[in-house]
């Protein structure tokens, strides 16, 4: 329940960057998304009692890490604003499918012939939503796809310096580097925000912070592949948002084509938790497929839940 709350609080969160992205650009909303999110980050950060400094044991991980978290915020933010976001989402729950696969060449593990079926018949669900002979092709859509792919690359990365490196480590380098970035992308794309604007803002801020908690709590209490597959209620709730606000009605081919990426995510999933695969990439990162401002929250559980 608390998981399924938790992505709720996302997709409004998500609903939110596309209202904005209707006029500000990807960049000046996450500028501002991570400024207002900054004091309620260090109230998580106080809270973290590892010993150990700021400076990272496994440098080079760390700073793909933070350039994958950089990349995956950038595109999942632009697409939100110029795509649907049921097609959106059902893109970007490519991120387990690409997990599976990063596994093997990241972390050394073994992925075998049915998992790597469901990561051919998932993507071939991504090709079905986006529609390649039906539909002109756009930027939105590259930017999902390559959001997908660096959330994918993030969260395997965390799994494999996750050990090693103090959470705080973990969460404050991609929110520096994101405050860093898109401070000196403002003067090209700067444009005055109004006082609502600047209000969406700090509800964008809150309701991230307020997911994220959920979920901390919500994996402290159940098992990652208890938790991982609600998830996949996001699309609900974005075809709800789509429909109520941004008059957009699913077509047919992306609501079969989400059927088929999510289908195979949870038999991937499924999987893993029945314990018929030894290793367990996907459940393992306790990620949300969705890349935002926030880093998920894989690096907050690691240090939680008995440093697993």
């Amino acid at each position: 329940m608390l998981s399924l709350l938790a992505f709720a609080i996302f997709a409004g969160h998500d609903a939110i960057i596309k209202v904005l992205g209707g006029g500000y650009s990807a960049f000046q909303i996450i500028f501002f998304s991570v400024l207002f999110a900054f004091p309620l980050t260090t109230l998580m950060l106080v809270q973290d009692t590892t010993s150990g400094t700021l400076i990272p044991k496994r440098p080079w991980w760390t700073a793909l890490r933070t350039g994958a978290v950089v990349i995956s915020s950038i595109c999942a933010f632009y697409a939100f604003s110029v795509l649907p976001l049921a097609q959106v989402y059902a893109i970007l729950f490519a991120t387990p499918l690409l997990i599976t696969a990063l596994s093997v060449p990241l972390l050394g593990e073994v992925v075998r012939l049915r998992r790597w079926l469901a990561v051919a018949v998932g993507l071939g669900g991504v090709i079905v939503v986006l529609e390649p002979t039906q539909i002109e092709l756009s930027w939105g859509h590259a930017a999902a796809l390559l959001g997908a792919c660096m959330g994918a690359l993030s969260s395997t990365i965390v799994r494999k310096i996750g050990r090693d490196e103090r959470p705080v480590v973990l969460l404050i380098y991609p929110m520096l580097a994101q405050f860093v970035l898109m401070s000196a992308a403002m003067p090209f794309v700067f444009v005055p925000m109004q006082g609502d604007a600047l209000l969406l803002i700090g509800v964008l801020a809150i309701l991230g912070h307020i997911a994220m908690r959920l979920m901390i709590k919500a994996y402290r209490l159940a098992e990652a592949s208890t938790v991982a597959p609600m998830q996949y209620s996001q699309i609900l709730w974005a075809s709800l948002y789509g429909v109520l606000f941004f008059d957009e009605v699913p077509t047919l081919t992306t609501a079969i084509g989400a059927g088929i990426v999510i289908a195979s995510g949870l038999y991937i999933l499924l999987r893993e938790r029945s314990g018929a695969s030894a290793n367990s990439p996907v459940t393992s990162t306790r990620s949300r497929v969705v890349p935002g401002v926030h880093p998920r929250i894989g690096p907050q559980v690691d240090a939680t839940r008995d440093g697993s």
